[in-house]
């Protein structure tokens, strides 16, 4: 690589993902969590009495990028051609004659996946701050158009009236359960295991329970109750799988935006710099909604890269090496481009240009046919059987609505005109009544995620 980074060749070197994020998954820090999982089981062994305090609390001191170079590390692995091998090699001799204990008792796997369970502590820690961060976003949002009167749809067309409020309530309610996910999952996700080449801890004889929990202890992890040579994958697949509705739910934010945003609507835009962004090299006057784009893009890739995970609980008995290199890249772009994604639309909500005005001329331009059902539930209440009532209003709007209102041809019906009044009709055709209930169930949604975010 050179200097400018013109030989790079993954995307998500140099144009997706945050530095930070990316660092978690650098060849040094996946040594460091290596190196430190070593020197917990070293420091167990000897607390239990398997061997020598001083020599492990020497394995401790050693067990550090300062010791151990990741340049030495790749040096023996050239030759072994195996990567814990050479870290342990690595180790041991950075550990002088402490080193005949280094890795006493363990399997490859016991290092490798208790470090990868370190590795997704900080992952959790990373997604779990994006989703209070957009939860955040979108309730406030939410907060601050409680009443904002807009134009519900289904199947593409009009509905009835609800708030632009309510709309971000939902999604932040969403975003909510999905940190509650996360929640649940970080409990099955989290374990590591020092249980030996089967999963039964033979090697480490009578008091392998104690060096397992010992070991953990000091990670601050779970051990893996039933693990085989491997930690069970239905751990990651849930993980992933995890990942994937979190994309689904990006997706469907950032086409909400993207559909909200067409010029045929025009009731919200994106955050665009004025002075500075091009929206299309030749379409001078373009305001692409580029970002909520993106965010499709890349949510599509992360529920894609659900299928592998799942693959991976397929091992040949106590384990194989099917599952390891697809997880070497899974699991890193996954991550990375979830925070990403996450952090984009959070991005587009927290700057979100929404025009109440727009939205109030949608509502009119479909001549108040919106509020029909609110006109059928007020027939039925007056006597009118709902049935009748129903097929009454879809004869009543057939035709465009821009050739009279809803209101206008209510007036001249006289089955409606005989149960409601000018005044009352007028009343149950007024938007306003269904955005006072869209405003009061905001309130009511807002206050449990409030309570959610706040946790």
């Amino acid at each position: 690589m050179t200097d400018d980074g013109s030989s790079l060749f993954c995307p998500l070197e140099f144009r997706y993902g945050r530095d930070e994020v990316r660092a978690i998954f650098s060849r040094s820090a996946r040594l460091r969590r290596a190196l430190r999982v070593e020197a917990a089981l070293a420091l167990a062994e000897a607390e239990v009495g398997m061997i020598p305090t001083e020599d492990a609390e020497a394995i401790d001191r050693a067990a550090s990028l300062d010791s151990v170079r990741l340049e030495k590390v790749d040096e023996i692995e050239r030759v072994t051609r195996h990567d814990v091998m050479a870290m342990t090699r690595a180790l041991a001799e950075a550990a002088g004659p402490a080193g005949r204990w280094v890795h006493y008792g363990a399997t490859s796997a016991d290092i490798t996946d208790t470090a990868l369970a370190l590795e997704l502590k900080e992952c959790v820690t990373v997604l779990d701050g994006d989703l209070v961060r957009l939860g955040q976003v979108l309730a406030d949002l939410a907060r601050r158009h409680r009443a904002t009167p807009t134009v519900g749809r289904t199947h593409g067309q009009h509905g009835v009236p609800l708030s632009f409020g309510y709309k971000m309530a939902v999604a932040a309610a969403e975003v909510g359960r999905h940190r509650r996910r996360l929640a649940e999952l970080q409990v099955r996700l989290l374990v590591g295991k020092l249980a030996g080449a089967v999963g039964t801890g033979a090697g480490f004889g009578e008091k392998a329970a104690e060096v397992e929990e010992a070991a953990m202890r000091r990670l601050e992890l779970t051990p893996d109750e039933a693990p085989t040579q491997i930690v069970g994958r239905d751990r990651l697949a849930e993980l992933t799988n995890f990942l994937a509705l979190v994309a689904g739910t990006a997706e469907r934010l950032a086409t909400e935006v993207r559909n909200l945003q067409r010029t045929e609507i025009a009731e919200v835009a994106e955050p665009f710099d004025e002075e500075h962004q091009v929206g299309s090299s030749t379409m001078a006057q373009k305001r692409n909604p580029m970002q909520s784009e993106n965010v499709t893009s890349l949510a599509r890739l992360v529920r894609a890269l659900a299928g592998p995970p799942l693959e991976n609980m397929v091992q040949w008995h106590e384990r194989d090496l099917s599952n390891s290199a697809n997880e070497r890249i899974v699991i890193p772009h996954a991550v990375v481009l979830t925070d990403d994604i996450l952090r984009k639309l959070a991005d587009v909500f927290g700057g979100l240009e929404v025009d109440p005005g727009q939205m109030a001329s949608a509502i009119a331009a479909g001549g108040g046919m919106a509020m029909t059902e609110s006109l059928m539930l007020a027939l039925t209440a007056k006597g009118l059987p709902r049935g009748e009532a129903h097929e009454l209003l879809r004869r009543l709007t057939r035709g465009h609505a821009a050739d009279t209102s809803l209101l206008a041809r209510a007036k001249a019906d006289p089955t409606i005109t005989k149960l409601l009044p000018a005044a009352e009709l007028a009343a149950v055709l007024d938007p306003q009544s269904y955005v006072r209930a869209a405003a009061e169930k905001t309130d009511r949604i807002l206050a449990v995620v409030d309570r959610e975010l706040d946790h």
